[in-house]
């Protein structure tokens, strides 16, 4: 008994330490704020990109980059961007905290988006491995590395939601789903911050772009989005809710207008809904230039306009508009701004840096020795390594072609990709090298000694090789080598053919009109095809593809997206089948271009078919199935699901759905079984399907389990057209499967 007051005594005081040491923060912010003049209170809502060497001398010529490295000394700047390195880092905060009246440090931000110097598969193909403890483990090694290099906020996770192939960004999400995109948010957010923001080894993490980037109209990226309020509240902003309750310290706003109004400037979404509703304490910055370019969206007249009204709307931090260090203290003084407004933005900037530690030691991130021990550690690299593995999805596989044999075969391996270490890598990995991905050849080369393997590139993919941020050009008439390839595959017993995009073919502003094979992939591929069938195509991209010749005539299909630094050796792993795939489509893909936008859970409309006239909602030259569902993926070897029950407990307000998984084939094997309901008549129409739950499960040859989820009202119930959620009792589909594809339902009345 006296133990178990002990144990409670030490509790308690320690909640009253934390809450104590909370009040001592938010004391030493007001306290700050008191002291700070109007200038200064605006210049920490300014943040700069990188423009000199910190380490060298200071700017003295050059107006620009005067003007900014004397605000930097006067406390006129609040955050930096693109800055890195534990020196270069140090440097810079030396010249803010130590020539600035008041010695606040600031906060260096950088796109850490999928890895950092140690390159992890781009974010969408994370989202393939349904892995949530990986994709979380992910985003830890990235903020090691990334805080070793004196970087201590980072611009993601990316959460926007989107069912456009044709958008580069896609790749920079978790898909289509949700649910699926809001558990992995939770995931990335608690990946970067960590448990403790204050350590050394953490980053702010950002949930970007507030709100409906992802639904550009036409894919076109910066496009307006329009969308109407059921889908913004059930699938735009779930993410984004998820990111803020696990703690998310920053938000930035989006490019796109919403409802007419640029997100920048939309005092609904982040005063009234975020800061107000959503109860959420850390700032928002805009995205870069976003506040000037609302003049160009015809929203404001000028940048003194602009800054006014991203100020009012809540936009606490301006990247690169230069607005407001050099607008809001007119507008102030005319009486078009508040200060209180300032004050705000200015004490959430401050309570993040606070968080951060870095009042208490503003270089605690510029340690040169931790950054040479941890860049590219083996460790990191390992789950680098396992992560490729488990993004990878098997699409199709006739023939039990894969796995491969481990000797007495000549394999060809072919393709403008196939030896490629850099595309392999895919956009957004700022903060790494070019070229150091191993490549497919390298890695099966290096993997199995005992066949013979042979290379030939086939076709060129680019004609020139390019650098962030400039385009790619296609190769679209030269041919040499194809002939090469054509007289090698002949000869082999099987063909691993490599194709895709390169990796700067997706991304920001890497929109595309055409999602099928680019260049002369598409005319490489039959050519091999006519002389050897027997192809495995392992596919690289950075978006789902448009694939119907493939599919129709190729036996093994392998989504491999672009992997990361890791690419080569894990697919090796998978091809030769020392890893069985598992992962599951976290995007739709379709069959044509003209699909697109294509989802799973869309609405029934009113003439859903399927009928033999024309009066029905389809299309009259294609069917509407996509090529591939949401959620697919083969493994090499199968499972059975049977034995759906459910039961519904009034008292607990729960649903309990139990499920049979057997493994039926010749191989070890981990199964994603999804769980998906159909709210059958609603106020407001739900979807056919929706994603509620999943989860992996690793299953021996012959073995079976037992799987039990669970639905609460969370799960079964949606938000209105006023963003309130509600639930409403009636009948349910309860449907499970391997995929939106599902093989099991049953209909339920759920009532309390």
């Amino acid at each position: 008994m006296k133990k178990g007051i002990l144990i409670f005594t030490l509790l308690f005081c320690s909640v009253l330490l934390f809450m104590n040491m909370d009040v001592k923060k938010k004391d030493k912010v007001e306290e700050l704020l008191s002291k700070m003049t109007l200038e200064e209170k605006i210049g920490q809502m300014n943040q700069y990109s990188s423009f000199f060497d910190a380490t060298g001398p200071a700017p003295k010529n050059d107006g620009y980059q005067k003007e900014r490295y004397e605000h930097i000394k006067n406390g006129l700047v609040g955050s930096m961007l693109n800055v890195r390195g534990a020196k270069q880092v140090r440097e810079m905060q030396k010249i803010a905290v130590e020539n600035s009246r008041l010695g606040i440090p600031l906060i260096f931000g950088f796109d850490v988006i999928h890895g950092h110097k140690t390159v992890f598969p781009i974010p969408l193909a994370e989202a393939a491995s349904w892995d949530l403890e990986a994709i979380q483990n992910g985003a830890r090694v990235a903020a090691i590395e990334a805080a070793a290099e004196g970087l201590n906020w980072t611009f993601a996770p990316m959460v926007d939601i989107s069912r456009d192939a044709r958008w580069g960004r896609v790749m920079e999400g978790a898909g289509e789903d949700p649910y699926l995109g809001s558990q992995i948010a939770i995931a990335r957010v608690t990946g970067f911050q960590g448990d403790d923001l204050s350590a050394n080894n953490t980053l702010a993490a950002c949930a970007k772009h507030f709100a409906g980037y992802g639904f550009a109209e036409s894919g076109k990226d910066y496009n307006t989005a329009d969308v109407g309020t059921s889908t913004l509240y059930n699938v735009i902003l779930p993410p984004f809710k998820a990111a803020k309750d696990a703690g998310v310290r920053t938000f930035m706003n989006s490019f796109n207008e919403l409802n007419g109004i640029p997100a920048t400037g939309d005092k609904y979404l982040q005063r009234d809904l975020l800061k107000g509703k959503w109860n959420f304490k850390g700032f928002i910055v805009s995205d870069w230039g976003s506040i000037g370019e609302m003049i160009a969206h015809g929203h404001a007249a000028d940048g003194p306009h602009a800054a006014e009204l991203a100020l009012r709307a809540g936009s606490d931090m301006d990247m690169e508009s230069h607005l407001y260090i050099h607008q809001l203290k007119s507008l102030i003084e005319q009486g078009k701004a508040k200060e209180a407004h300032i004050d705000e933005a200015v004490k959430r900037i401050l309570q993040v840096k606070m968080d951060l530690g870095l009042f208490d030691d503003p270089y605690k991130y510029c340690d040169e020795a931790r950054e040479k021990e941890l860049i590219y550690h083996k460790d990191h690299r390992a789950a680098a390594l396992d992560m490729a593995k488990k993004s990878i999805v098997l699409l199709k596989n006739e023939g039990n072609l894969l796995p491969l044999k481990k000797e007495g075969e000549s394999i060809a391996i072919i393709g403008p990709l196939a030896n490629d270490k850099n595309s392999p890598l895919g956009n957004w990995r700022l903060g790494s090298e070019d070229n150091i991905a191993v490549s497919v050849w390298e890695g099966m080369s290096e993997y199995n000694k005992s066949n013979k393997l042979e290379l030939a590139q086939g076709v060129r993919l680019i004609d020139e090789n390019p650098n962030f941020p400039s385009h790619v050009k296609i190769n679209y008439t030269d041919k040499n080598g194809m002939d090469e390839a054509v007289k090698l595959a002949k000869k082999s017993d099987k063909v691993i053919l490599v194709l895709g995009e390169h990796g700067y073919q997706s991304g920001e502003g890497r929109s595309r009109s055409d999602i099928g094979l680019p260049g002369l992939q598409q005319e490489l591929l039959e050519k091999i095809h006519a002389v050897n069938p027997n192809i495995i195509l392992v596919l690289m991209n950075g978006r789902p593809l448009a694939l119907p010749w493939a599919d129709e005539n190729v036996p093994a299909i392998v989504e491999a997206w672009q992997l990361g630094i890791e690419t080569g050796n894990a697919v090796a792993e998978v091809l030769y089948g020392d890893y069985n795939p598992s992962g599951k489509l976290p995007m739709t893909f379709p069959r044509d271009v003209g699909q697109v936008p294509i989802y799973y859970n869309y609405k029934n409309t009113g003439r859903p078919g399927p009928k033999n006239e024309v009066f029905w909602s389809h299309y009259t030259d294609m069917t509407n199935d996509p090529l591939y569902h949401f959620g697919h993926g083969l493994s090499y070897t199968t499972f059975k699901y049977s034995n759906l029950k459910t039961s519904i407990n009034k008292e607990n307000k729960k649903v309990t759905v139990e499920i049979t998984i057997k493994n039926t084939g010749d191989y070890d094997g981990t199964e994603i079984a999804q769980l998906y309901i159909r709210d059958k008549v609603a106020t407001i129409t739900r979807p056919v399907k929706e994603l509620k739950g999943f989860q992996k499960l690793e299953l021996k040859k012959g073995e079976s389990v037992n799987h039990t989820f669970t639905l609460t009202e969370k799960e079964l119930g949606y938000f209105d057209n006023q963003g309130e959620f509600m639930f409403e009792a009636g009948d349910f589909d309860i449907m499970v499967g391997g995929s939106s594809k599902t093989e099991l339902s049953e209909t339920v009345n759920i009532a309390w």
